[in-house]
This record gives C-alpha cells, structure tokens and sequence, in this order.
C-alpha cells in the first residue's frame, strides 16, 4: 500500500517536562509501531502547554527535549511528519475559524476543563476553556482518520467531531470527521503510591511516577517503594490495585503475559517481586535513555529535524486551512 493510500493518523504530546513511564507505555510505544501501518504526523503542542503560565527558557528547553525524545523511542521522521506546533501557524488560523462554530455550551461541559481549572484557580485563562477547539484544530487540519486517545481525552476527540460534522453541514464535505483509535495492548499506567489514580508527572509525589530519563538506581528505589496490598499472592484480581498495576508494567516492559509473569513469581514475595518490575523498568529504558542523550546534544541535527517536519506539515495543511477560508468567504 503506498502511503498516499494509507490512513492518516494525528498525535501531539506536550512539552511540560519528561515524559513519564505511563506516557511510553500508554502511548509513545503505539505511535512507534503505528509508523509503519499508518502516515503517521506527530506533533509537539508547546502551544497547548501555555495554558499553565509558562518560563519561556525552560518551555523552549522542553520543546527540544521532547523532540529528542520522540526521536530516542522510534520516532523516525523519514516515516513520520514530526514537527514542533508552533512552527506550523495553520494551526492557530484554524482554531480561530472553528471557534466560531463551536458552541459556549459545548466547552462548559469539557470535564478536563473544571479539574484543571481547580488546581490552577489563579490562572483560570480563556486559553485553558477553549484549547480543545485547537485540539480539533490541530486534528482536522490534516485529514485525520484516526486519533489515538485514552480515556481522559475521548470528550475532546468527541468535539473535533461534531465541530468537523458541523462545519460539513453548513459548508459541504471539507474535514474529514476523525475516528479514535484505541489501543488494547497496554493497560492504563497508574501512580505507584495511588494505584487508583493514573501515573502522571504533574503529581506533587515524586515517588509516584517514573520518568522516561530517572537513573536505574532512582527507578529500582521508586518502585520497591511502590504501594501494592495487604495480601501475599502476586496474582491480577480485583482488590488488587497496586499488584495489578505492577503486573501491567512488567507485562509491557518484557513481553510476558500477565499470566506468564504471575507464574514466574508464583511463591515469592513482594519484596522480590517490585525489586524484579523496577530492574526489568531500569533495562528496558536504558537504550532509550542511551540514544536520547547521543540526540540531545546534536542541536544542529534536532533543528534540521524540526524545520523538516514543519515544512512536511505546512505543504499537508495548507491545502484544507485555504479550502477552510473559501468555505468561510474569507478574500484568499
């Protein structure tokens, strides 16, 4: 199948710090394997991260390190459009056009939107209500067919939607109206000190995430102190939060079924069996951790990247933001 031929797949990822162990499991492992079945375009949303009251040095630092480490996971942008948001102003054009077809109502009822809104009451910024309209932006903009989502972002792919579906029945057929695409291979990475809560780098907890870049040492620590339950068998089951969350990740990072790890650690106990996850952890991440820090010193090598990628960007966007204008009666 050439890839003119191939459905198009859209993802963007912040640049708020390094990625965590949940983000590569849950989400950046996918977007490797996608490349080859897909045309795949990957994007860094340092626009959507200026919701929270950013320092610019740092955001930019952020902005490459993500970049870098996008490329460290498999990432290849000989397969994939990979580009930094900002570099691609359509994006911002659109959000504008489609705010104006996206009702008051609707972004009232974003639920990402109140619980953010709770944790940062001295910013409650017009930005933070309608960033899911530059979310559809950001999607429709490309042709997009399929979005891959979890669970906290199926209402903002709800509203790329219905903003596509109705912007076709004022205009006729122009976006491609997206479909989500969800993963089944991996489980949902939770904290390792609230294992009903999803693992997460914005958690005042150190302990309870791992990042994509914590040394060996940090990432065994953190989890031989991981919370798991008051039982003894390292079996998946229900009451088992911890357990159940540690099996998913030696599953993910080792290839073994949950199954074939319960076996392997039938009669042990927890103490040998964390020590075991966060050395698996440790091993699997070290090649990633080896090859992030060789592309994070290649400044020249990262900016010919980027600039590729927008420029790959611009000549696929360009064509729907000038057929949006049209649509619109805008003077093109």
């Amino acid at each position: 199948m050439s890839s003119e031929q191939k459905k198009i797949i859209f993802s963007g990822i912040q640049p708020t710090g390094t990625f965590t162990l949940g983000n590569y499991l849950g989400a950046l492992q996918n977007w490797v394997k996608l490349q080859d079945e897909y045309r795949c375009i990957y994007c860094v949303v340092d626009l959507h991260s200026l919701t929270v009251r950013q320092e610019p040095k740092e955001l930019r630092e952020n902005t490459l390190s993500a970049l870098a480490l996008l490329l460290a996971v498999g990432i290849d942008p000989s397969k994939s459009v990979l580009f930094v948001q900002s570099h691609q102003p359509a994006h911002a054009e659109l959000n504008w056009i489609l705010n104006c077809f996206v009702p008051y109502g609707e972004l009232t009822r974003m639920t990402q939107f109140k619980d953010k809104s709770a944790v940062h009451q001295d910013n409650i910024n017009s930005g933070l209500f309608t960033y899911p309209v530059l979310m559809a932006a950001d999607i429709l903009l490309y042709g997009t067919d399929l979005v891959p989502v979890g669970a906290d972002q199926k209402q903002h792919l709800e509203l790329s939607r219905n903003t596509a579906i109705r912007f076709n029945n004022i205009y006729g057929d122009l976006f491609t109206v997206p479909e989500p695409y969800i993963s089944k291979e991996v489980g949902r990475v939770m904290s390792l000190q609230d294992p009903s809560k999803k693992m997460s780098k914005s958690d005042t907890n150190a302990k309870s995430y791992i990042s994509v870049l914590d040394k060996p040492e940090a990432i065994v620590k953190k989890f031989k102190s991981a919370v798991t339950d008051s039982g003894s068998e390292i079996t998946f089951g229900e009451g088992k939060d911890g357990i159940n969350n540690l099996l998913t990740i030696y599953s993910a990072v080792t290839g073994l079924s949950v199954a074939e790890a319960e076996s392997r650690f039938a009669g042990k106990g927890y103490g040998d069996f964390k020590l075991a996850v966060g050395q698996a952890v440790a091993e699997h991440l070290r090649p990633i951790q080896e090859e992030y820090a060789r592309v994070a010193a290649d400044k020249a090598y990262l900016e010919q990247v980027y600039k590729a990628g927008a420029q790959r960007a611009g000549e696929m966007s360009r064509r729907i933001l000038q057929k949006t204008y049209k649509k619109v009666g805008l003077l093109v």
